[in-house]
């Protein structure tokens, strides 16, 4: 075996996503946890080295969206992560976008970390009136 062992890696993502703590290694922060991740839209992949706002799509009214650090929130199986129920990102009120990534970070605006990104397949399509949506398939991987 090489890389993470599988078991691990749901652990891994059960603690970044549902605060659910690694028996004997690591555990939620007890004093001010992220009670929320934000997940934003990209117009190209961000990069390991990028930050939340790195190919930030900016059409007016954009705005990154919470999604509760909960099982209510992700559903982790095995080495991946979705969200539990759709993700609807405001309306586009003005401007267009092509979104073709996702990232999940830890900052409401500004240039937060990005914890996990991945690639959106369709391309959402963002012009006036467009509510883009990631829908309970989009997943990312620990492997």
């Amino acid at each position: 075996m090489s890389g993470k062992n599988p078991t691990f890696s749901n652990s891994l993502l059960a603690l970044i996503f549902n605060a659910t703590a690694i028996a004997t290694i690591a555990q939620n922060n007890s004093t001010s946890p992220l009670t929320n991740l934000y997940v934003a839209l990209h117009t190209a992949d961000p990069t390991s080295s990028g930050s939340q706002s790195t190919s930030e799509v900016a059409y007016t009214g954009y705005a990154r969206v919470a999604v509760a650090r909960t099982s209510s929130g992700w559903v982790v199986t095995g080495a991946s992560v979705s969200p539990a129920s759709t993700i609807s990102f405001p309306a586009c009120t003005g401007g267009t976008a092509s979104a073709t990534y996702w990232s999940v970070g830890t900052s409401s605006t500004g240039a937060g970390e990005i914890l996990y990104a991945g690639a959106i397949s369709p391309t959402l399509s963002i012009s006036n009136g467009v509510t883009p949506q990631l829908t309970s398939s989009t997943t990312v991987s620990e492997a």
